[in-house]
């Protein structure tokens, strides 16, 4: 089942964090930061569902979704700064099945992307239940939010699963430390995004056999990090 899903948004902070979460959700995403290279990414990409920022540089997100509704019924879900009920109802009508105002809460957008698919495709993205390294050493499922080593459960602080899902999904993949700092504490979070080495270090005393030569979540000097895809790669 198509599980892509192109995002078109002017904030790269916003583009950041609504990968990030679908992406930890299953879903494979594509981002646009303005909207002629967003139609040319949706032609291209012939997603699953476009997140459409209302207010973009160089076409306007009404433009857009007309232009869209031209060629396609992908379902789109809308984003804009503008909350009142007259602008919700113009997204509405131009054919927007969905809008969400922002600041939005990602957990927010999430359950309406899934809520679009269902309505509109009658039945459900499924989800990837368990991943697994390390011959299955280190497993997660994605659907019961739980971690094993061994076949024994890790407890995990909440941030430090999001961590751990956000490398597994794309093993192999460098995340910067913005990056992974956006997909753990939402992309209105201030401060040093350093603190995501406290995470990675708390990670791995967790989840590595030997914290100090790790096998799972490995540093990429002056890049961030990645998660092997085999023990050490």
């Amino acid at each position: 089942m198509n599980r892509n899903v192109v995002v078109i948004d002017d904030e790269q902070s916003v583009r950041d964090v609504v990968r990030g979460y679908l992406e930890n959700d299953g879903f494979v995403v594509f981002t646009a930061e303005d909207g002629r290279e967003g139609l040319a990414l949706t032609a291209r990409v012939k997603p699953a569902l476009v997140v459409l920022d209302l207010m973009l540089p160089d076409v306007s997100g009404e433009d857009i979704c007309r232009d869209i509704r031209t060629r396609s019924d992908v379902p789109i879900l809308m984003l804009t700064a503008k909350a009142s009920e007259d602008n919700r109802i113009d997204g509405l009508g131009l054919g927007a099945d969905d809008y969400l105002t922002k600041p939005f809460s990602p957990r927010e957008l999430v359950a309406r992307v899934h809520a679009v698919l269902r309505r509109t495709q009658g039945g459900e993205v499924p989800l990837v239940e368990v991943l697994s390294f390390g011959e299955g050493e280190l497993e997660i499922d994605t659907v019961q939010h739980e971690v094993r080593r061994g076949g024994a459960p890790v407890d995990l602080t909440p941030n430090e699963y999001k961590l751990l899902v956000t490398l597994a999904r794309f093993p192999g993949r460098v995340y910067t430390r913005y990056e992974l700092v956006t997909h753990v504490q939402g992309f209105d979070f201030d401060g040093d995004e350093r603190t995501i080495d406290a995470h990675v270090k708390n990670l791995r005393k967790k989840i590595e056999p030997d914290p100090r030569r790790p096998r799972y979540v490995l540093t990429v000097v002056g890049s961030g990090y990645r998660l092997a895809k085999t023990h050490g790669r």
